[in-house]
């Protein structure tokens, strides 16, 4: 027979409840102690009846027990104190940042000539001193730029005159030597061709 689903709710008859709290405080105690053999843990069970009636299970000493409960409940109760007040920390660093962000919003709306109509002769003369010392920096930063892409292209330029300067002198180098070369061969050719021999031709002398 499938038992039906118990519902949740206090018991009216009062022996219907008291046999259910029996049974079911005697089953309570047994999963107890089954729990402390098979999983070598430290269990302690306390019931207390509606008569206040004590009923209780403890695979070690209660009082022992208890007492690791206390510190435990201790201990993290002073961790979670810990963790609320950094908590508390945290949201006071959030807040001042944002006073701190606002801030720096407003001043920069000022800088940029947005809602400067309520201010006064004293913070318009402290913007236009921001402004100077900004537009200073700016300049100064400019004028470096400036400089070091002077010295960049100067230093190019100097690097392409001295190859410029080493092909010209590379140049004349080769024509030489092809104009000495050239001056040789045609040296040689009127050499031969100013040779005197003597070949005569006709009957030799008698004398001879």
């Amino acid at each position: 027979m499938v038992r039906g689903k118990i519902e949740m709710k206090k018991i009216e008859n009062a022996t219907s409840r008291q046999v259910t709290f029996s049974k079911r405080r005697n089953g309570l105690l047994k999963k107890a102690y089954e729990l402390s053999v098979l999983c070598d843990a430290q269990v302690s069970l306390i019931i207390f009846s509606q008569r206040g009636r004590l009923y209780e299970f403890s695979s070690s000493d209660m009082k022992k027990t208890i007492e690791r409960y206390r510190k435990y409940t201790k201990d993290h109760e002073t961790s979670n104190h810990d963790s609320e007040i950094y908590l508390q920390q945290l949201k006071q660093e959030a807040s001042h940042m944002i006073t701190k962000i606002d801030l720096l919003e407003f001043q920069k709306r000022k800088l940029l000539g947005q809602g400067i109509a309520s201010c006064s002769l004293e913070d318009l003369q402290e913007i236009d001193s921001q402004l100077q010392k900004s537009l200073g920096k700016v300049r100064a930063r400019k004028a470096q730029l400036f400089k070091e892409q002077v010295e960049n292209l100067k230093a190019k330029e100097k690097q392409l005159l001295e190859e410029n300067v080493k092909l010209h002198q590379k140049n004349v180098v080769d024509t030489w030597r092809g104009s000495n070369e050239h001056q040789e061969k045609y040296r040689v050719i009127d050499l031969n061709l100013d040779v005197q021999t003597d070949l005569f031709i006709g009957l030799p002398d008698r004398n001879c």
